[in-house]
């Protein structure tokens, strides 16, 4: 049985990410809920709930989203049900007839996309619809929130008599109003309303002679308001009909009350029902907002979380625009335990919350932000000691907490356990601390319980390298620009950089190097082998990385280069055939010509048809017997390497023709021409002879005729002897 301390959910800010999660409910009675989650107490619940919150997040991404499940809470209803002899509002029965209807449409859909849903269609199977429910209320209440004039004979014929009698009442006031009218007897404003009811503004001098009962009058007694006799009588019979409509009302309500009664635990179940599936919207939206998968869940004890965000500051950072650096924690049966070790500020903490909150989060059925490929096991105790826990109302100091939950821990500590324990050893003498904390370390790692600290004490370090089932990792840190690089790497302790942090916030140099030479000269140089081996680790995954990469970029040049290849081979196939189809087509031709010409010397039919006869079996006994499909698939594919000869061919003709162009052309020295030179025009045919030459224009003679010729349209023929 799962079980999970109260105090860890406080340590790993818990409640924090379900007020989150409470924000995505659509109902109140959702929200509620949602900040009731708790980790669920067994394997099988807690994969159940996961397989929901997935199954209702991948709704989303398809076209076949999940129907609007909001609803008015119906808690009043369903006590008021349950008194005896009680009966609902007509609004009330609104609320009931609306979350079947809800209800209704979810379970149908469900039921029609079970094959996308089936856990959610599992669990909505046992929920029972009563279809008469929702149609027995909408018969006898409207849209509107009353009750229909149909609901029975006896409130039809009711109403309608009330509005008989409205009709009169508006009649009577009517003729009241014009006949006092006309006798001058009414103010200018004529009429008014006083008490929900028309009345006549009559002259204060005039009030005796309308007959009808008094209601008021103005201010100033200048105007009285007065009911007509009529009206009034019409009026009193209108409160009685009403008043009779009323108690039929009411019957009626109290009647459609008792059929609903006996579905109280259905409505309950409903109610229920829809407040869960808003939850798991909620986990839904928000496993959205976080990018967050379910990941494989396994039954070895091994946990390999890739890219693990801690979802509350992924939020913080994506609102700030900062970027998150995520991390990777192996744990397995052979490396059960690590020891985080690093600078201060260096992300030590936040690591460890981060596998801390996401485990709590996994096993109450929210979807973790970590990478798809990664796999979880779950944990039957999860328990903590994370940040200054002293109290004064206890009398207890920070050492003092310490090891009372230490004490805790050795008696819960087993091999289904995950222990958080961070800055572990610290609030006591270092040497003596650091001696208690490794033997505590030691008990955890005998009784094979999973966990994860943070330290800056050497010997935990030290007990970690030497022990096989446990594990040192650091946090990376740039001693260039002395800011940590929020990398968690596994394998190797790292260096608190005591001395590099301080310098980084400003404390003097002569302090510093007044510090390094009060501390041992082993411990210093134990500490600067920690910070070389961390450099020189750093340079090797630099140089990791960019041999990947070039091997990646080689591999993807190969594979394109094979593909290049396998094109090219299949086109010269493909040529190949070509050639070969019309080599013979050519042979043919030459033998085709030569029956002809030697028929044309001979004139020998008989010969001619013989020659032409045994071509054609020749060729025909080369040929294949296939089928019509076939012969026009190879035609077609002949035809198709043909057409992409005919466009290489015609690329390398417009490529030859482009270059010709793009060649410089060659001037021929212009000729110097004289009076008698043989000349003729550039685009014709005709030769003359030059008789005059002026001004760049020469009269050249053609023997028939003359013409005026620019000199540069003209060529040399040839020289005058």
């Amino acid at each position: 049985m799962i079980n999970i301390h109260e105090k860890t959910l406080q340590d790993l800010e818990f409640s924090t990410v379900l007020q989150q999660v409470s924000e995505c409910c659509i109902t109140d009675l959702g929200r509620l809920e949602a900040l009731k989650i708790i980790p669920l107490t067994t394997k099988e619940k807690a994969l159940q709930s996961l397989q929901f919150t997935n199954e209702y997040v991948s709704s989303f991404y398809n076209d076949n989203r999940i129907p609007n499940h909001g609803f008015e809470p119906i808690i009043k209803e369903l006590q008021l049900l349950k008194i005896e002899n009680s009966y609902l509002e007509t609004k009330s029965f609104q609320k009931l007839a609306s979350i079947t209807i809800t209800i209704s449409d979810i379970l149908k859909f469900l039921k029609t996309f079970e094959e996308y849903y089936p856990s959610l269609y599992q669990s909505s199977s046992v929920i029972e619809v009563i279809k008469q429910l929702a149609s027995e209320i909408d018969s006898i209440i409207d849209r509107f929130g009353d009750v229909k004039d149909n609901a029975t004979d006896t409130l039809y014929q009711l109403r309608q008599s009330i509005n008989a009698i409205r009709g009169k009442i508006n009649q009577s006031f009517t003729s009241a109003l014009n006949t006092y009218h006309n006798l001058d007897y009414l103010d200018d404003i004529r009429e008014s309303v006083v008490e929900n009811k028309r009345v006549l503004a009559v002259k204060a001098m005039y009030r005796r002679k309308v007959k009808g009962s008094i209601l008021g009058s103005s201010k100033t007694g200048s105007i009285v308001y007065i009911q007509p006799e009529t009206t009034f009588q019409y009026a009193r019979e209108l409160n009685n009909l009403e008043f009779e409509e009323q108690e039929e009302v009411d019957k009626i309500l109290r009647q459609l009350t008792e059929f609903v009664r006996p579905y109280t635990l259905v409505l309950e179940s409903y109610q229920s029902f829809l407040t869960t599936l808003d939850v798991i919207y909620a986990k839904a939206k928000y496993a959205q907002s976080i990018n967050a998968v379910l990941p494989e869940i396994n039954d070895e004890k091994r946990y390999e979380a890739k890219n693990a965000y801690h979802p509350l500051l992924y939020l913080s950072n994506k609102n700030e625009g900062k970027k998150t650096f995520p991390q990777s924690i192996i744990l397995h049966p052979e490396n059960r335990i690590i020891v985080i070790s690093g600078p201060n500020a260096g992300g030590k903490s936040i690591t460890l919350k981060t596998i801390g909150l996401l485990q709590i989060m996994l096993q109450s059925g929210l979807l973790i932000p970590v990478h798809e490929k990664s796999t979880i096991c779950l944990f039957d105790r999860i328990i903590s000691d994370i940040g200054d826990n002293q109290s004064i109302e206890n009398h207890l100091s920070t050492y003092s907490y310490r090891l009372k939950q230490m004490n805790y821990f050795l008696k819960k500590c087993n091999k289904n356990t995950l222990f958080l324990i961070d800055e572990f050893g610290t609030g006591s003498d270092p040497e003596l601390g650091g001696a208690l904390a490794e033997t505590f370390l030691e008990e955890f790692y005998n009784r094979e319980a999973y966990g994860i600290i943070t330290t800056h004490y050497s010997n935990l370090k030290v007990l970690a390298n030497e022990l096989p089932y446990m594990q040192n990792a650091n946090m990376m840190f740039d001693e260039r620009s002395l800011e940590p690089m929020f990398k968690l790497v596994l394998g190797q302790a790292g260096s608190s950089f005591t001395f590099e942090v301080a310098q980084k916030n400003g404390i003097p140099y002569r302090l510093i190097n007044r510090a390094k030479k009060k501390i041992e000269r082993g411990k210093v140089r134990f500490d600067a082998t920690i910070a070389k081996l961390q450099k020189e680790r750093s340079k090797l995954e630099k140089t990791e990385r960019s041999l990947k990469e070039n091997e990646k970029k080689k591999q993807s040049e190969a594979d394109k280069l094979e593909e290049v290849n396998a094109k090219v081979q299949k086109k010269l196939e493909s040529f190949q055939e070509l050639y070969d189809s019309n080599q013979r087509l050519i042979y043919l031709g030459q033998k085709f010509n030569d029956i002809s010409e030697k028929y044309f010397d001979n004139k020998r039919k008989r010969e001619l048809m013989t020659e032409l006869f045994k071509l054609v079996q020749i060729e025909n006994s080369k040929r294949k017997k296939v089928s019509a499909k076939q012969k026009r698939a190879e035609k077609a594919k002949e035809q198709q390497v043909k057409q992409e000869a005919e466009k290489k061919v015609a690329v390398i003709r417009k490529k030859k023709k482009a270059a010709k162009a793009k060649a410089p052309k060659v001037e021929k020295p212009k000729p110097i021409l004289k009076v008698g030179d043989r000349v003729r025009m550039f685009d014709g045919k005709a030769i003359g002879s030059i008789d005059t030459i002026e001004k760049g224009k020469a009269i050249v003679n053609y023997g028939i005729f003359t013409t005026n010729v620019n000199l540069d349209l003209l060529e040399l023929v040839e020289a005058k002897k």
